[in-house]
């Protein structure tokens, strides 16, 4: 089935696919018995299976090939964002920014958030179908909503932003970032990070930067910081 990619997190232990996945398998695109289906586990692995059991409810697969996708890029990005009110701006955000490709999204709770909670595994969902639809083997990790204190005081190993719009000193995102680099990026609310919370980020090593010269929404900033972040590492030197 080229172009049509299943996810099952655990295929090893237990080659039977989700129910919302056999469900499509079985009763939207009527894969039959014996024929041939992609899954990935969402670890960097596609299998090439055989269905040997079709089940709305429960397929089983038997695995007939397994191949590990090769590592396309040398560095880890990790985006931390204040949630949007409007959910389909949120959602819209992480099925981009998983097309574009991230290793963690993490919901931040910041002093003027305008939401303060999320319904997290909505938000997985839309990560795992946009995996999909992407043909990606690897799935990105969604977190819980986090405290800006707690998130900030957290060890990371590599360059930590945080993007603001204080008339306060900082850098070019473009110009600072190097290629190769892990990038932790801090992305505020509506309302912008307060000035306290940009001290404290700096005190923890957060570099303070700018994605642009016009004043962007939310999710745009964070995609476009994503972006960035590909841009310089796909630039061949």
């Amino acid at each position: 089935m080229a172009g049509i990619l299943f996810y099952c997190p655990n295929i090893l232990e237990s080659p039977v696919l989700p129910e919302e996945e056999s469900y499509h398998c079985v009763k939207v695109l009527r894969t039959q018995e014996g024929e041939m289906v992609t899954v990935t586990d969402g670890r960097g692995f596609f299998y090439h299976c055989e269905l040997v059991q079709a089940h709305p409810k429960q397929c089983i697969v038997a695995i007939r090939h397994q191949a590990e996708t090769a590592v396309n890029r040398l560095f880890t990005l990790h985006i931390a964002f204040a949630p949007t009110k409007q959910m389909d701006r949120n959602e819209w955000f992480l099925e981009k920014g998983t097309e574009i490709g991230i290793d963690r999204f993490t919901p931040l709770l910041c002093r003027y958030s305008e939401r303060k909670e999320i319904k997290v595994e909505r938000l997985r969902k839309i990560v795992v179908s946009a995996m999909k639809q992407s043909m990606q083997a690897h799935l990105p990790e969604v977190e819980t909503m986090v405290p800006f204190e707690a998130l900030v005081n957290r060890p990371f190993q590599g360059r930590k932003f945080i993007a603001h719009c204080h008339d306060l000193p900082k850098k070019e995102l473009a110009h600072t970032y190097q290629k190769g680099e892990n990038a932790l990026i801090l992305i505020g609310p509506e309302g912008d990070f307060s000035e306290e919370e940009v001290a404290q980020a700096i005190e923890q090593g957060f570099e303070p930067v700018s994605i642009g010269e016009t004043r962007l929404r939310s999710e745009t900033a964070a995609l476009v910081s994503m972006h960035t972040i590909h841009v310089i590492n796909n630039i061949i030197q």
